[in-house]
């Protein structure tokens, strides 16, 4: 019988290969994405943090991928500790509900190399007494774009980081063209937090997600066009 698994969900490609990767495995089947969103105002839709993707977005995309979706509501300009507060309650409450109170529950990620991300989150689990696993880890990051793009996934960049990509990127799809354009030390898959992304097709989705980007704006640190 295959172990669950929750998968943290951004919306972006790389959690998409992840969960392509677990549904592939014969060990691990995931019963549930988990994702963190901010709210500016009463009036605003959540969206997800640095992605700049509505909530209402990802809830059409889960739905599309035939999955259940929680979200992780996190006050904008939130601290560490509010945020591990409301990490650490979505956590038991996903326990009690979906995975029954496993003793050793399971949340899968799609980091790719950063060690101090991945030993935080590591951290936090334990404290919530669940297990992390990573299932693109140590993965070389331009075989693994040139993978997605050969297995008919199909992504848009929403945000780049004003400090590597300039506001041109934003709005294209992630294609051969986009990995061939990006400046020298601009990881392919954006893993320092480059670019990101929103998928939308490809063979896990029942039907394409449609989406609409906003105009492109500037913030202190991102150029980013809301996917809405």
């Amino acid at each position: 019988m295959k172990r669950p698994v929750i998968l943290s969900w951004s919306g972006g490609k790389d959690c998409l290969m992840a969960l392509d990767a677990l549904q592939r495995g014969d060990t691990h089947r995931v019963v549930a994405l988990i994702t963190s969103v901010a709210k500016l105002n009463d009036a605003a839709a959540a969206y997800v943090p640095q992605h700049d993707t509505s909530a209402p977005l990802v809830t059409r995309q889960a739905t599309a991928l035939g999955l259940p979706l929680r979200f992780v509501e996190i006050p904008v300009d939130a601290s560490n500790v509010a945020y591990e507060a409301a990490w650490l309650a979505a956590l038991c409450d996903l326990r009690k509900d979906l995975l029954h109170d496993e003793s050793l529950p399971l949340i899968a990620f799609g980091d790719l190399f950063l060690a101090d991300v991945r030993a935080y989150r590591e951290a936090l689990l334990a404290r919530a007494g669940w297990q992390g696993m990573f299932p693109l880890w140590g993965r070389d990051t331009r075989q693994l774009a040139r993978l997605f793009i050969a297995d008919h996934f199909k992504a848009v960049i929403t945000s780049v980081d004003r400090e590597k990509l300039d506001a041109s990127f934003v709005g294209k799809m992630f294609d051969e063209a986009f990995i061939a354009r990006l400046p020298a030390g601009v990881d392919p898959c954006g893993e320092r937090g480059e670019f990101h992304t929103f998928a939308f097709d490809g063979n896990l989705f029942r039907q394409t997600v449609p989406f609409t980007l906003g105009a492109v704006r500037s913030t202190a640190t991102h150029h980013t066009s809301e996917a809405t």
